[in-house]
């Protein structure tokens, strides 16, 4: 007797939850997670800031990635300049520069991003 073979379909909304819950991983946002202090990210970035041995550039790069979460929600370009209080136009620049080395995605329809998944 053969057992009946079993189909699940699932959508790509759920496919993304199922990956980044199963991930062993926590990605780049895990690595900036300290500079992403949810209370003041751009306090963070200013006392950083102040010293001339450290890229302001990539440690905005960084505090950019950081207001990610890891769980797949998305923001869009002026929530996180909010949260940082850049501009937008700056950080929109950040954004397409992470979204080009694959470290963010976005969502076609709503414009907005989130982390990749790693495939």
């Amino acid at each position: 007797m053969t057992e009946p073979n079993i189909t699940i379909e699932l959508t790509e909304t759920q496919i993304d939850q199922v990956v980044r819950g199963a991930s062993k991983r926590d990605f780049a946002s895990k690595l900036v997670q300290g500079l992403a202090d949810s209370h003041a990210p751009q306090a963070s970035y200013k006392a950083l800031a102040e010293s001339p041995r450290l890229s302001r550039s990539l440690l905005l790069g960084l505090l950019v990635l950081a207001c990610f979460p890891l769980d797949g929600s998305t923001q869009a370009v002026t929530e996180v300049a909010a949260r940082l209080g850049m501009s937008a136009s700056t950080t929109h620049r950040y954004m397409t520069t992470l979204l080009a080395v694959g470290l963010l995605e976005q969502d076609p329809g709503s414009r907005r991003y989130r982390v990749a998944l790693e495939r």
